[in-house]
């Protein structure tokens, strides 16, 4: 996957997971940062339960939208504590 393609699922992840989490996104570096971290984070919970994460481009954009939305839930969680 290129560059750009990675961007662009980072960028979609982010959107998708802030409006599913939060009710907004968070600007565009925001939503890419969220995003990429996202699918970083979703990758290895799907490694770590046995599921491939080689499906193309929409299973790029779930997994990375499940990992960004796990990851805001968990950022959510450690600022109320």
């Amino acid at each position: 996957m290129s560059f750009l393609w990675f961007l662009l699922v980072g960028l979609i992840a982010g959107w998708l997971a802030g409006t599913l989490v939060k009710g907004g996104g968070f600007g565009l570096l925001g939503n890419i940062a969220i995003g990429i971290i996202g699918a970083l984070l979703g990758g290895f919970l799907f490694g770590a339960l046995g599921f491939s994460t080689d499906g193309g481009l929409l299973a790029s954009i779930i997994v990375a939208t499940i990992g960004a939305v796990v990851l805001l839930v968990i950022v959510r969680a450690l600022k109320r504590a």
